[in-house]
């Protein structure tokens, strides 16, 4: 019988933003503004530190790999959103579905990855200054962010494998994209191991980054309140401040979207939480980084100065 209605169902049904179905227009035109306005952002971030040699440093690099990947990662969600508002396709094949959570998980996995080797970037030039160019030379961070991409994605392939070999017996989606709980629970019978699966990828990808970040900035912020100068300390500590502004919000975010108990999941809940970090998330890093890095606005000023002169 489950194996029936495994090759039965081929395709979900997206309830989407169902309780909100008189503000479908409103919500389309909101979504549609902050989606062009995060590929704007972060696609002129990535142009701004490929073309401006001032920005070549290792701390702008990941930058611009961050912004490329939060890209993508919203590329696989809000299209396919905003279509569903417009009221083009409610619908996703089974193998559309399984490609959306892998690309998902693979871009969100590599980004909070990221964060945890951007802080490390900030602890060695900041608490070891000296040695900071052969700890963090450009092959080592080619490297650090392949390194990232290839986990991500490994473990990324890992959980879609692990939920798609499982049969279906019901085919509506209660949410707006394919995210793990959503398609589990729509599973005849979910194993235990899924589970676990579940459970030890999160600690891997959320806890785990979490934790050698915190201890990161205990030691920044500790090596920070040693420097006498109070020119020198708001100086250095603003280099960590755009960093930390995103670290908050974007672990936040995902830890309460998957480490919430199921007793207290409501469908209104998980959707306000997803768009928090589908949509606000991927807009606040060119936001955050344009508006704390001087650097940054310092580029852009002379990109519109040479384009003003022209």
């Amino acid at each position: 019988m489950k194996r029936a209605n495994h090759t039965e169902i081929r395709e979900f049904v997206f309830q989407d933003f169902s309780s909100f179905r008189e503000h479908q227009g409103t919500l389309f035109v909101v979504f549609l503004t902050l989606y062009i306005l995060t590929l704007k952002g972060n696609v002129v971030i990535v142009i701004i530190i490929c073309t401006d040699h001032h920005l070549h440093t290792p701390m702008n690099f990941f930058l611009s790999v961050l912004s490329t990947s939060e890209t993508f990662y919203s590329l696989m969600i809000i299209p396919r959103m905003l279509s569903s508002l417009a009221g083009l396709s409610l619908s996703i094949s089974l193998e559309g579905c399984g490609t959306q959570l892998f690309f998902f998980l693979g871009f969100a996995i590599t980004n909070c990855l990221l964060l945890a080797v951007m802080g490390y970037d900030r602890y060695v030039a900041i608490c070891n200054p000296l040695p900071y160019s052969i700890f963090m030379n450009w092959r080592v961070c080619a490297t650090l962010a392949s390194l990232v991409c290839a986990t991500g994605f490994s473990l990324s392939l890992v959980q879609a494998v692990a939920t798609f070999r499982l049969p279906f017996c019901n085919s509506l989606i209660e949410h707006f994209f394919c995210d793990v709980q959503p398609v589990l629970d729509l599973a005849c019978a979910v194993p235990i191991i899924n589970d676990i699966l579940t459970l030890v990828i999160s600690l891997l990808v959320l806890t785990a980054p979490a934790t050698f970040l915190f201890i990161m900035y205990v030691l920044i912020i500790s090596t920070i309140l040693k420097i006498a100068s109070a020119e020198g300390l708001k100086k250095t500590f603003a280099t960590c401040t755009s960093h930390l502004t995103v670290v908050i919000v974007h672990y936040g975010c995902a830890s309460i979207a998957y480490f919430k108990p199921k007793s207290e999941n409501t469908k209104d809940q998980d959707q306000l939480i997803s768009v928090t970090y589908t949509i606000i998330t991927p807009l606040l890093n060119p936001v955050v980084y344009s508006l704390r890095n001087k650097e940054v606005q310092n580029a852009l000023w002379r990109v519109v100065d040479r384009k003003f002169i022209s």
